[in-house]
């Protein structure tokens, strides 16, 4: 029986999560015996703080264990509210939020919502993967601006402006960036809102999952900007930086009418997210502020260490990511070395085989927009970054010419 014939052309054309098929390859190695440290997936290895676990089960207590409104129930989408305006003088309605399961299906929901076969979906990459293959599933074409690491993975306005046209319906992009770190100044942001002035027929999707996990300067929201405000729509989430991966809650801030198709979309596909997840999500947001800035901490530390031991490795050359928990060292230096008789040819060859030889699980940056990179999650404990670095480096060591 060929499936392929029987399973939907969407389904067989959309390809496998290059993050999570990484991140399942190594478990599997890890029940095998193997002693992998994995820096493929993006999740905070801190656990979710205790009084926002003690506010879900005080929300299963009083009861909070029924069907939610399919756009979230009304304390979350208040203090959502309260939250855009005191974080990122975003100034919205509650009709204009939409709780999700998750940061993802916020992605989805905008997609299905906005796109037709022939529109066009401009990324700036490196991008999340998923960006692509929601937008293709879709029948969106997809367009890369892209932007190297010297110019520290930022598309400039003047590349994106010469990328639009009458297509052109949607622009994704994250801020801090997943899979590079980079954060877009204000400047920046003010000088791609003057393009976007130009063009009235297109949309922005600002992906700020990582907002609070930033280093240097302070976040700035696209959607802050009067002139353009009504085409951004703001997604973020609690994954990151509250670590609440596994509680799967997303939220989008859009134009009503997009927000609305939005509900009826997710009406039909899942209804409300999680219940007392959302109850405890509403207490995050307006108390937990200082538990998420802690972790912060944390990660501008490990960011240090490992960029530091990584860039005294020969042929690595790493970017100084401001923000997100990633780095992102362009590795094409080691094209056309071998190991045990491979050949490395590109970045999935690099990372398939420092799994392999040394144990230490990355992820190929061509799922990302980028086929001379990795992607390398500094997610974990101190000890395990050096350590993976003294396996990067004895495996580097290893290559021959």
């Amino acid at each position: 029986m060929d499936w392929n014939q029987i399973l939907s052309s969407k389904v067989t054309e959309m390809e496998e999560s290059a993050t999570l098929k990484m991140a399942k390859l190594a478990r599997e190695l890890k029940e095998q015996g193997k002693k992998i440290i994995s820096l493929s997936l993006g999740e905070p290895d801190f656990d979710t703080p205790d009084n926002i676990k003690q506010s879900a089960i005080n929300a299963i207590l009083q009861g909070h264990t029924k069907y939610a409104p399919v756009s979230g129930v009304p304390e979350l989408k208040k203090a959502i509210q309260a939250k855009m305006a005191r974080d990122n003088n975003i100034q919205c309605d509650l009709n204009q939020i939409v709780i999700s399961t998750g940061a993802k299906q916020s992605i989805a929901n905008v997609c299905l919502s906005l796109l037709n076969p022939g529109d066009e979906t401009i990324l700036l990459a490196p991008y999340w993967v998923s960006y692509k293959a929601i937008a293709e599933f879709v029948g969106s074409k997809v367009v890369e601006v892209k932007a190297g690491i010297d110019q520290e993975y930022k598309v400039t306005a003047e590349a994106l402006e010469k990328a639009i046209n009458s297509n052109t319906k949607l622009i994704i992009f994250s801020s801090p960036c997943n899979p590079s770190g980079s954060v877009f100044s204000r400047d920046e942001l003010e000088s791609i809102a003057k393009v976007l002035e130009k063009h009235p027929q297109v949309f922005i999707l600002s992906d700020e999952i990582y907002e609070y996990i930033v280093f240097s300067e302070k976040h700035f929201s696209l959607g802050s900007l009067e002139s353009i405000k009504d085409r951004v729509i703001t997604v973020n989430g609690m994954s990151k930086g509250f670590s609440m991966t596994g509680w799967r809650l997303g939220y989008m801030i859009a134009h009503p009418e997009i927000a609305k198709a939005c509900e009826k979309i997710q009406g039909q596909f899942t209804s409300g997210a999680t219940t007392f997840n959302q109850h405890a999500a509403a207490y995050a947001l307006t108390n937990a502020k200082e538990d998420a800035l802690k972790m912060t901490k944390s990660f501008e530390r490990r960011k240090e260490i490992f960029s530091e031991a990584l860039n005294k490795i020969p042929g690595f050359r790493c970017n100084d990511p401001k923000g997100a928990f990633y780095l992102f060292p362009d590795i094409s230096a080691f094209f056309g070395k071998k190991i045990g008789g491979s050949l490395i040819k590109t970045a999935e060859d690099f990372s398939l085989l420092l799994l392999k030889h040394a144990q230490v699980a990355t992820v190929s940056g061509e799922a990302f927009g980028n086929s001379e990179c990795l992607r390398l999650s500094y997610a974990a404990s101190e000890e395990d970054l050096l350590e993976a670095t003294r396996r990067i480096s004895n495996f580097v060591d290893s290559l021959e010419d």
